[in-house]
């Protein structure tokens, strides 16, 4: 299977659902937010993809989709609050207060919000759909390798349109520093985790919702650290 099994196609003369869904409130987010500034890198490089991949998905097993629909929902709803003015998740503030800093570039933007939407939206996607389906993580195992293959699709777009060029980019420049310190396998390796440790904490409604906070507040330092100015 390839990434574009991820996001289910409306049915027959049917409202928009799955992926076609994320498309349009991805594009409604797009045209209220300056280009270049802050979770507006992060959801244009992520529009992108979901463009790309959504119009080839043929008819699909609602439960193969669902994971990647609840991923990305989960990113919706927190860029949804911030740009009402509420108080999105921590891990998705660092990119707020420092959206138009001047020495902090769109790439950082960019994997700031990946690093987000894997440290924290993923790991509550993959509880999602076990309370949805009635499954254990383990069940999810196949599903949660694809969402991975989108997100490394993701990362590579955002290197492509993102990373300046050899010309521009001197090898000792700090910027090369924070992007070769953060690795996606790595972080969707500590969300599995952290996915499996949670779903075993539902029986457990204040450990589970300290745990939650705490995997939250570390996503968070982690995609504060990679918005550091560079010059």
């Amino acid at each position: 299977m390839t990434q574009i099994e991820q996001f289910p196609l409306p049915g027959p003369g049917g409202p928009p659902t799955g992926g076609f869904l994320v498309i349009e409130r991805m594009r409604e987010l797009r045209a209220g937010w300056p280009s270049g500034e802050g979770v507006a890198v992060f959801n244009t490089a992520y529009l992108k993809v979901v463009e790309r991949t959504a119009p080839d998905l043929g008819p699909t097993d609602r439960e193969a989709a669902l994971l990647g629909v609840r991923c990305a929902e989960r990113y919706l709803s927190a860029a949804e609050t911030a740009a009402a003015g509420g108080r999105p998740p921590e891990c998705w503030r660092p990119l707020l207060p420092c959206r138009r800093h001047p020495r902090v570039r769109p790439l950082q933007f960019a994997l700031s919000g990946l690093q987000a939407h894997v440290g924290h939206d993923l790991v509550l996607a993959v509880v999602d759909t076990c309370h949805t389906l009635d499954c254990e993580p383990p069940d999810l195992e196949g599903e949660f390798e694809r969402v991975g293959e989108l997100l490394a699709l993701l990362e590579e777009r955002i290197h492509d349109d993102l990373m300046p060029g050899p010309d521009l980019l001197e090898i000792a420049d700090p910027l090369t520093h924070l992007v070769s310190s953060w690795c996606l396998e790595r972080a969707r390796e500590a969300a599995w985790s952290a996915a499996r440790t949670l779903w075993r904490l539902r029986g457990f409604p204040s450990l589970a919702e300290e745990f939650r906070q705490r995997t939250d507040a570390g996503a968070g330092l982690v995609g504060r650290l990679l918005l550091t100015p560079c010059r």
